[in-house]
This record gives C-alpha cells, sequence and structure tokens, in this order.
C-alpha cells in the first residue's frame, strides 16, 4: 500500500532541497536540484550523468525512457529520495545528450542487452557493488535486464509497465488491434521512410510520441525543449533506428551482446523485491492489475495503478514513483 503520509513527506523534502547553480545550459538541471552533469567511462561509452544525494547513501539509479530526460523524468524525483538518504545516480542512456559511444567502430546497438549491460558497466565504472533500480520505458527495461541477467547486483526493482524484458522469439506474434495502434512507431521506424522522417523533424515525432503516450500530460514548452537537445546526439537516429527493429526481429543484434540475448529469450525471472506500476492514463501501454507478468518476479512482489499517470510516470506523478522506492526498499 502506498502511504499517502510518506509520499507528502518526501514530495516537502524536494521542494525544500538546495539548487546550486552551475553555468549555461546546466543551470536549468543545476536549478532542479540535480547538479551539474558528470562523465565517467565504460569500455564502450563515456556516460554522461547526475549523482544527488548523500556519498554514504543507499544507491539507487533512476533510469529514463525514450523519448524523455532523465533531468525532466527525475527532477521531482531525486531531491526528496536524498532527503531519505538514498544516492541517486541518473544517466543518460546511449544515444542520448551527451552520453557517447568511444570508438567509431562500435555497433549503434539499442538492443535490450546492450542497455542491460551499460547499467552494470555504468556501476563498475563508479564502484557501485549493488543498487536499487528504477526507472521506465527504455529505462525501465535496461533495469529489468540487468535484475534478471545479474542479480546479485540489484536491491530492489521499481518497473513502470512490469516485466519488460522482450520476447523476440514471439516477435512476430500479433497483439490485439488496440494495441497495435499504441506502437504505431515501431513499424514506422522499420521503414526507410521512418527514418528519413525521424532524421529530419526529431522534435516533431518526439512531441506526438509525449502527446499520445502521456494524453493527460500538460508538459510545458520548456520542458520539451530542454528534452529536444538530448536528441542532437549524433547516434540518436542510429540507436532508436536500432532499438525498435531489433524487438521486432527485423535486425540483428551486435555480436558483443549475443550470449546476453540468448539468455533473455528464456524470459528470466528476477528475484529482486520489486514495486511495479502502471499508469492509469498511458496512451500506448493500457494500465493492468499486474497478475500477467507476475510471476517472473519471484522476491516481495506489489503493484500500484497510479491515477492521471501518463508513460513517463516519474515526471508526471513524481509522488507516487518517490513512494514507490521507499517501498520497494522496505520490502527488502
Amino acid at each position: 500500500m502506498i502511504s499517502r503520509r510518506r509520499v507528502s513527506q518526501a514530495v516537502a523534502a524536494g521542494m525544500a532541497a538546495g539548487t546550486a547553480g552551475v553555468s549555461g545550459a546546466g543551470q536549468a538541471v543545476a536549478a532542479q536540484g540535480l547538479g551539474p552533469l558528470r562523465h565517467v567511462r565504460t569500455e564502450v561509452l563515456d556516460i554522461a550523468y547526475h549523482v544527488v544525494g548523500p556519498a554514504d547513501g543507499v544507491p539507487v539509479i533512476l533510469l529514463h525512457g525514450w523519448p524523455f530526460s532523465p533531468a525532466g523524468s527525475y527532477a521531482e524525483v531525486a531531491p526528496p529520495l536524498a532527503d531519505h538518504g538514498f544516492r541517486c545516480y541518473i544517466p543518460y542512456l546511449r544515444g542520448h545528450g551527451e552520453t557517447r559511444f568511444r570508438h567509431r567502430d562500435t555497433f549503434r546497438s539499442g538492443q535490450q542487452a546492450a542497455i542491460g549491460a551499460d547499467l552494470i558497466e555504468f556501476m563498475d565504472a563508479l564502484g557501485i557493488r549493488r543498487a536499487l533500480y528504477a526507472g521506465y520505458d527504455w529505462g525501465g527495461r535496461a533495469a529489468n535486464v540487468a535484475a534478471a541477467l545479474w542479480p546479485h547486483r540489484c536491491t530492489g526493482l521499481v518497473s513502470v509497465n512490469g516485466y519488460l524484458i522482450q520476447n523476440i522469439a514471439r516477435a512476430q506474434e500479433p497483439l490485439a488491434p488496440s494495441l497495435e495502434l499504441g506502437f504505431w512507431y515501431f513499424f514506422y521506424f522499420l521503414t526507410e521512410r521512418g527514418a528519413k522522417g525521424l532524421e529530419r523533424d526529431r522534435e516533431g515525432l518526439g512531441r506526438v510520441v509525449w502527446q499520445r503516450n502521456s494524453p493527460e500530460w500538460r508538459f510545458t514548452e520548456a520542458e520539451f525543449a530542454q528534452t529536444a537537445q538530448l536528441w542532437t546526439n549524433p547516434d540518436y537516429v542510429a540507436v532508436t533506428l536500432h532499438s525498435y527493429r531489433h524487438r521486432l526481429a527485423a535486425a540483428p543484434g551486435a555480436p558483443r551482446y549475443e550470449k546476453l540475448e540468448r539468455r533473455l529469450l528464456g524470459q528470466p525471472t528476477i528475484p529482486a523485491p520489486t514495486v511495479t506500476l502502471d499508469g492509469k492514463a498511458d496512451g500506448v501501454t493500457p494500465w493492468t492489475d499486474g497478475s500477467s507478468y507476475r510471476p517472473h518476479y519471484t522476491g516481495p512482489f506489489a503493484h500500484h495503478v497510479v491515477p492521471g499517470a501518463g508513460h513517463n510516470l516519474p515526471q508526471e506523478r513524481p509522488d507516487a514513483f518517490v513512494s514507490a522506492i521507499l517501498e520497494v526498499h522496505d520490502l527488502g
């Protein structure tokens, strides 16, 4: 059960958090309580990230979705968590913002095994032995993949829309037409027309996704403009196209992740304590009671439906997301 008292305390703490500024584009981010942009190198990536909270705090990694911003999604989540003693790490996914591939010849993969491995390699680079994972959309998928394949690294999981590990072996099996409708861009990106459309009008496509996937969210133009800056990343188009083509078994994966993808074909279970959330106003993934994916989670488990929340649940209902993290920490 989500505690309203704990939510109120968390939100109040976030409003009271300090906002030390930095110059230039980073100033708006710092004013949101996330501090300056930092970088850490893995074998594959130079990963941009923010960190909020006490140095000795409980590690939690907050993972954003596509096409959204980690700064926007977690501006009202990280400060209250920091007040509760969490050390919040907020990385930018491959292909987004200032995260860059280190080598020109690296396959610009967006497949699920790649973003799951990125999470573990990010932890390794920062010396984080174990952490709580929380995310949605691409970020939720990365969290589920890492929690399933490296269970000893995960202390707990908050996942919007539940078990997000793709069953690529069944990628060619159709869903109900009403569900396929929401996935229109999956099929658009299979075509060269879609590739050109994304390249030529990233903002136009992103705006449509925001509006359709979160129909009750009244985002500001400033929020949208800040996020649109992330899509100028030179690998944004390649990573996005590969992500959607690979999940529909229409493109091969990178050889580097072949063994991991084979393990994911088995739809592995996740033993970590887990809280799943569904937005009741999600325009692409209808809310459920959580029973369909409950068998994938073998540890302590809770599920909540969040009224008024769309696909970008942390930004739309940060209080519910904060409360879910507090809840899953208590389950552990």
